[in-house]
């Protein structure tokens, strides 16, 4: 009788986040990953218990990437090109990796933009890491891997 294999699950702290011309690599996280797709109810005739549902459109939530403030501002620079009207619109990927740094879960997403900036809080009193928050709308998310 053959014996199942055990995996453990993979850990959610080994990740990368790829941007078309973005060379940004760490972040400290990522969420938002998201999708749902919209119910739309129709009432028939004769069918009076319960109205049938159909799939509708599908909504993505916004991603939302959080990293250390260094010295580098590609991503504020993204967004600030947003809000003087140049929007570009970048393909990417979020990467999951396991203990040995292959990847073993790839998130792809389409035609992303950021929506919000959010700079770090500011306290003299922590000695917390400075976090830069970037929010970005997608036209789609598909878990590839």
């Amino acid at each position: 009788m053959p014996t199942a294999e055990v995996r453990d699950p993979y850990v959610n702290f080994n990740f990368l986040v790829e941007l078309d011309s973005i060379t940004r690599g760490s972040f400290h996280e990522v969420s938002g990953m998201d999708s749902s797709v919209e119910v739309i109810e129709h009432r028939e005739g004769g069918w009076n218990t319960t109205p049938r549902k159909y799939p509708g459109q599908t909504k993505h939530g916004n991603l939302v990437l959080k990293w250390g403030m260094a010295t580098d501002t590609e991503l504020y620079d993204w967004h600030r090109d947003v809000v003087q009207g140049k929007v570009a619109r970048r393909n990417g990927s979020v990467i999951l990796l396991d203990h040995a740094g292959q990847e073993v879960a790839r998130w792809d997403f389409v035609r992303a933009w950021p929506t919000k900036y959010t700079a770090p809080g500011l306290n003299a009193e922590s000695s917390d890491i400075a976090i830069e928050t970037l929010e970005l709308v997608h036209e789609g998310l598909e878990r590839v891997r």
